[in-house]
């Protein structure tokens, strides 16, 4: 990054938060079309995938949430002027990483009985349980991409994160074609080829950080030989601010995992129209975690340096960002509702995809309601973690997600009533969310949060985002 820039202007937040953007777009990408080419065997595949990849991302999610606090540390210490310890933790992580693999792989059995608990329909079940397996195997990749993407967000270096989820989106969806399909004399391996392409693309995007990671500039810049150690002041710091964020993820993800299944519980016209529009709702809502992820890091570089001032200067320039992208998906998603459902459109008739149209189109054109404030639930929970207020958004996170849990339940369970209305109550809860979170950053109790002591005053501060 040209050191021309102003700290904390829109260009220094694009530059960092860009290719996060178009890295989170690339996941999004694979995740999409996986559902989207199993739609065209079969809509209860595609009710599978989601039901699956959702479960194994839950229980990955409290590592996920731990092992990606390394941004908001590394960048701490980036800003503190502490460069051999950014290493240091991302070794911390790594450990981590390596000790949770048994423990997810373990409660595998708990995830097929929380199928059965939910009532998830038998043609949808067998194949859901085949895909969620094969992802738990391969989950040792996601957990320690998480780390080393982590490492390189907090340092500023983003486009190596986007180029290794470039190469894993290009791997993923050529091999679902050729997997999931049957094509250049491969067997058709529908549900089980869509698994397979997905781990091989994190395997190759974890090539790709590791080669950069190991490189000659970076381990002489970071000290990476002498940072393959055990630290246990690093590791408990990564502990104790990264597991308020995996505790909020798993718990989350789990309430969320329960609002899928009770859509799904109500039959494939319901479990097809969620799926769609979740699978938009997805779209619009994961590249703005690029946002969040620049947000952090440079909250977290600014406020280890010592500057809240220039921080927030950060956070007001990733929100006129997201609220850009945020119009945009508005008005798709009011001008355009009937055109995105008929993408999961099945290659032969459907019954069930027709009584499901209407009530996607209805969920998607509602959908708009909540997207331009997704934007600032986004930055704003960035700025948060970035300064360390993590316990806080952990807090209120899951209160309110669980509280959206027993009202869908007494809309679908107790009052029979249908998917539109509990559609209704979620985007409500979302909206509240997004004004609490608002109102915890104006409040301003994150300046006064201090992670990492400066190692030097602060006087000019490193260059960060340079490949």
């Amino acid at each position: 990054m040209k050191q021309h820039l102003r700290e904390g202007g829109i260009a220094e937040v694009l530059a960092i938060s860009l290719p996060m953007v178009i890295s989170h777009a690339c996941d999004t990408v694979m995740v999409f079309t996986d559902r989207l080419f199993l739609a065209r065997l079969d809509p209860e595949f595609m009710n599978a995938v989601m039901g699956g990849g959702l479960t194994s991302f839950m229980m990955m999610s409290f590592f996920i949430g731990l092992i990606g606090f390394t941004t908001a540390l590394v960048a701490q210490h980036l800003g503190a002027r502490r460069k051999k310890d950014c290493a240091v933790v991302l070794t911390q992580a790594v450990i981590f990483a390596c000790a949770a693999y048994p423990l997810i792989l373990l409660l595998r059995p708990a995830a097929y009985r929380l199928f059965a608990i939910m009532g998830v329909g038998h043609g949808q079940l067998q194949p859901q349980m085949l895909y969620l397996s094969i992802l738990l195997y391969g989950s040792i990749i996601s957990l320690v991409r998480t780390g080393i993407s982590g490492f390189f967000t907090g340092i500023g270096r983003t486009r190596i994160v986007m180029a290794a989820s470039v190469a894993a989106m290009i791997t993923n969806v050529c091999l679902d074609y050729v997997l999931i399909f049957g094509k250049f004399g491969f067997p058709a391996l529908g549900i089980r080829g869509a698994a397979y392409a997905t781990i091989a693309g994190g395997v190759v995007g974890l090539m790709i950080l590791c080669t950069a990671y190991f490189s000659s500039r970076n381990r002489e810049e970071y000290g990476v030989a002498r940072s393959l150690r055990f630290d246990r002041a690093l590791a408990m710091k990564l502990f104790r601010y990264g597991s308020p964020t995996g505790l909020e993820m798993v718990l989350n993800i789990l309430a969320f995992n329960a609002i899928v299944m009770m859509f799904h519980s109500l039959g494939p016209v319901a479990a097809t129209a969620a799926t769609i529009v979740f699978n938009w709702d997805f779209v619009s809502f994961v590249p703005l975690i690029g946002i969040e992820i620049g947000v952090t890091s440079l909250v977290g570089k600014y406020m280890g340096a010592g500057q809240p001032g220039t921080a927030h200067r950060a956070v007001m320039s990733g929100l006129r960002l997201g609220m850009f992208y945020s119009a945009v998906i508005f008005v798709l998603f009011t001008g355009f509702p009937e055109m995105l459902v008929a993408v999961f459109k099945p290659s032969a008739a459907s019954a069930v995809f027709a009584s499901a149209t209407p009530i996607a189109v209805f969920m998607v054109r509602l959908a708009s309601v909540y997207v331009l404030v997704e934007a600032m639930l986004c930055v704003f929970i960035g700025a948060l973690r970035g300064a360390g207020d993590t316990l806080w958004a952990m807090r209120m996170s899951v209160i309110l997600h669980w509280a959206m849990v027993a009202v869908l339940a007494a809309i679908l369970r107790v009052l029979r009533m249908p998917p539109e209305a509990g559609w209704t109550a979620m985007v409500a809860f979302f909206l509240v969310f997004a004004g609490l979170v608002f109102m915890r950053y104006h409040g301003g109790k994150w300046k006064n949060i201090r992670v990492v002591e400066p190692a030097v005053p602060a006087q000019i501060l490193p260059e960060i985002g340079e490949v």
